[in-house]
């Protein structure tokens, strides 16, 4: 199987959707595969079930997508400076992951939309690198020499790329903010191609 990074996420209302299609792209450019991939919402009770298929967009991920990624690449909307329940919901189904040591190693990187400039934009994606922490992989940021990073009005940090979303979450990626996705993309698959070599 050729190596592939796994771009998982979970969108409520769009832009996390649009910042994983750019950090893919980011990553295809450099000539490794994408492998996009997203989560079901988790229900009030916890026993509804969702098709296995969603009706459109990427498809729900499984472990063994997780297991055998060779970079990963995790978004989430905030949801009060945390990651989004589905997102968490997924990796505490990875215990199996944990205990074989099967992420060890592994390059990985975070991103997320929030709804207002400081609705916990970099909480979120420190939140999200704790799990990666535990699983073993190498969590990666971003470098300030990618000039967004000191130009940018909106979303975009060195913990990873962001989004402001707006009360309603209609605004749309800004060009600092989608630069910026794909620079994460481009370094993850290029320390993941390093890492696959040595």
């Amino acid at each position: 199987m050729s190596p592939y990074i796994l771009v998982l996420y979970y969108s409520r209302y769009g832009a996390v959707k649009q910042m994983a299609q750019l950090i893919a792209r980011g990553i295809e450019s450099q000539g490794i595969e994408a492998r996009v991939r997203t989560v079901p919402p988790v229900s009030t009770t916890i026993e509804a079930v969702d098709p296995a298929i969603p009706e459109s967009g990427a498809p729900y991920a499984t472990l063994d997508d997780l297991k055998h990624c060779a970079g990963l690449a995790l978004g989430s909307p905030t949801r009060f400076g945390n990651a989004a329940a589905p997102i968490k919901y997924f990796l505490d189904k990875a215990s199996s992951l944990w205990l074989g040591g099967n992420l060890v190693n592994k390059p990985a990187a975070v991103f997320s939309s929030t709804s207002s400039m400081h609705g916990g934009q970099e909480t979120t994606l420190l939140s999200m690198m704790l799990p990666l922490f535990h699983m073993g992989m190498i969590v990666m940021g971003l470098p300030y020499t990618e000039a967004e990073l000191g130009t940018t009005l909106s979303g975009g940090t060195p913990y990873g790329p962001t989004h402001v979303a707006g009360p309603d979450g209609k605004n749309p990626l800004t060009a600092e903010e989608q630069n910026l996705c794909l620079a994460l993309g481009k370094r993850l698959a290029k320390i993941t191609q390093q890492l696959n070599t040595d």
